[in-house]
């Protein structure tokens, strides 16, 4: 029940007004970068071990700045925390479980997303060429941010997305 109860009200924070001129696109976004990961299974070889934490990479440009550190802070998953890190490039992504993709000039997001194409990886991307899509890729929606899922893509990297994240999806790729 308790966690029913938090899935609609992160549904109802999420999506019930618009954005106002105080809260950003951005900082909605940073929002549900670490929530995501409530919704993902991944596969065994690719969770923490230990008393690791869990990793969110931003690849490429960084558009969040410390609203994503904060996020990041106040959630934990699975008695984990939750830290950011900040690559240029795809090659240091090792031990990422998500991976926000921006790209840059010297490393453009069709690049990072073929590199990490095979890798068991939450990749989310902003909108962008049809090259540049994530598993998740966010969109703005009549004033709200949204997103679709490619489920395909997901399975393909053995991530498991719960039907509670996808009942929220503007769209989801078969």
């Amino acid at each position: 029940m308790l966690r029913s109860a938090r899935i609609l009200l992160f549904a109802f924070a999420i999506f019930a007004a618009p954005l106002h001129a105080e809260i950003s696109d951005t900082a909605v976004k940073a929002a549900f970068l670490p929530r995501f990961a409530h919704y993902v299974t991944w596969p065994i070889t690719a969770t923490p071990k230990g008393n690791d934490p869990f990793v969110l990479c931003v690849i490429g440009d960084d558009p969040f700045g410390s609203e994503l550190d904060d996020a990041a802070r106040s959630q934990s998953i699975d008695g984990r925390k939750i830290i950011v890190r900040r690559l240029s490039s795809a090659s240091g992504a090792a031990g990422c479980q998500i991976a926000f993709v921006d790209g840059s000039d010297e490393h453009p997001a069709s690049q990072v997303l073929a590199a990490l194409a095979h890798a068991p990886v939450l990749t989310v991307t902003n909108p962008g060429a049809e090259g540049s899509r994530g598993i998740i890729q966010f969109a703005v929606v009549g004033g709200r941010v949204r997103f679709v899922i490619d489920q395909r893509a997901a399975g393909q990297r053995g991530l498991s997305i719960s039907s509670r994240l996808l009942a929220l999806a503007i769209g989801v790729k078969q």
